[in-house]
């Protein structure tokens, strides 16, 4: 067994300087949907590459930069590590403790918008590196960077970039931009994603807002139009109404029950973390809830647009209304099959004049858990955390790993420093500093045992 001492020396000694960096990182906003900072941080993100010696550039693409690394190691074998740059909204700026883009060190976490989600998991990855040249002064083995900066708008140009840049991104296995540990801080290890079909559903009934007491009763009214278009798309069952909608799923395996059936109770941790008295069904037992949880597809109303919603009241009739609307997608179902189903939906309901704007998406994807660099990755958890990883083989949440998958037929794997406290995505976004150490460990372990196999 290989004596980790001086490399988690380093990696201790070292955590408040790779802490610091991470800080400067996250207090440089780079909010996709807003514009905001995004061609800025994607060359400090190439800098911060290429001051560890990675050949590091920027590709344009239709939308933002996206950062190839590339830095050769002893074996000429390669892993392939995907972060992305961009970060959510931080809004609304008013729930926040402190301000989200002056990171905060406070009891142990450091609270700011990206910094879990995914600038964390991004410096951890570089202090591993730091920490393998350091004691090595080399890596075990060849070790590419992709970072995209449109991961949180819906990997838009990621798929095709992917498929025009197959030998610039070749490798031999990948680690996904996520990973952490459950509500017992046992690490568990991701072997899917679902897929997603954003949308944007808007209807238009007049040229303007009119005075509620003229339109109110002669014109047609766009946000009750909208309301009724939206309650047809699925029942008080929760089934989905779209034409032959669940025709092409494919059902969990055995073996995907069982890793579902090892895995621990959630149904109490979900009620007391999230405020909720029940869930949409009554769930027999945990697998079933945790069946539902990844192997159901989904659609959610995400926002609601229309007329005034400022203080006080104004008497208008909407001439406009629009929603976000998300299909979270199983094996096998594919977000052009959804677009089409929908659109002939609303047809077939009668709300031809609703319109459809697709805002992203992509497939599902998923590795074969019994693939050997899965269990790489599982037994070198175990030194890391102080515990063996759980397999579970798909998670609720999307992403663009079906590129990495069926495009460049990678096993792509999960490890990180994330917790369900991190509040991703929402107001005091954070990580733990003891999960920070944890997770560059764990990448240090990962590149050296694949560059020992």
């Amino acid at each position: 067994m290989t004596d980790f001492t001086a490399v988690d020396n380093y990696l201790e000694s070292n955590l408040h300087s790779s802490l610091n960096e991470l800080k400067t990182l996250c207090a440089q906003p780079s909010v996709a949907a807003q514009n905001l900072g995004m061609t800025e941080t994607a060359q400090m993100v190439k800098d911060m590459l290429k001051a560890r010696g990675f050949e590091a550039d920027l590709y344009e693409t239709e939308g933002y930069p996206v950062v190839i690394a590339h830095r050769q190691g002893i074996i000429d074998k390669t892993l392939l590590i995907y972060n992305h740059y961009d970060v959510q909204p931080a809004e609304p700026f008013n729930l926040w403790t402190s301000p989200p883009f002056e990171p905060e060190e406070r009891e142990g976490k450091i609270y700011g918008r990206g910094i879990s989600d995914d600038k964390g998991h991004f410096t951890s990855r570089l202090f591993a590196i730091d920490a393998l040249l350091n004691v090595y002064g080399d890596l075990p083995c060849n070790v590419k960077f992709i970072l995209e900066g449109e991961e949180e708008i819906g990997s838009v140009h990621l798929p095709q970039f992917v498929e025009t840049h197959q030998e610039l991104l070749a490798a031999d296995a990948c680690i996904w931009e996520f990973g952490g540990v459950d509500h017992r801080d046992i690490p568990l290890q991701y072997l899917g994603l679902r897929g997603i079909c954003y949308v944007e559903l808007s209807v238009q009934t007049a040229a303007m807002d009119v005075h509620s007491g003229l339109g109110g009763s002669l014109f047609p009214n766009a946000a009750w139009r909208l309301n009724w278009a939206l309650s047809t798309l699925k029942d008080q069952e929760e089934h989905i109404r779209l034409p032959d909608f669940y025709d092409s799923i494919l059902p969990p395996s055995e073996r995907d029950l069982q890793m579902l059936s090892e895995l621990p109770p959630v149904r109490e941790e979900y009620q007391s973390r999230y405020g909720i008295d029940k869930f949409l069904k009554d769930y027999q037992n945990e697998t079933e809830l945790r069946v539902a949880s990844v192997f159901e597809p989904t659609c959610t109303i995400c926002g609601l647009t229309s007329g005034y919603q400022g203080p006080g009241s104004k008497t208008v009739l909407p001439a406009k209304a629009s929603a976000k609307v998300d299909f979270r997608l199983v094996p096998n179902q594919t977000p052009t099959q959804v677009l089409k189903q929908l659109r002939e939906h609303l047809d077939r309901e009668g709300f031809p004049d609703v319109e459809i704007e697709f805002l992203g998406g992509g497939p599902p994807a998923r590795t074969d858990p019994d693939h050997p660099f899965v269990k790489l990755v599982v037994e070198t958890s175990t030194d890391a955390f102080g515990e063996t990883m759980q397999l579970v083989p798909m998670v609720g949440g999307s992403g663009p790993n079906y590129a990495f998958v069926n495009t460049l037929n990678l096993p792509v794997v999960t490890t990180g420093i994330g917790y369900p406290g991190g509040n991703a995505h929402a107001p005091d976004e954070n990580i733990r500093i003891d999960l920070y150490l944890k997770g560059a460990k764990h990448i240090s372990r990962i590149l050296h045992a694949f560059g020992q196999t």
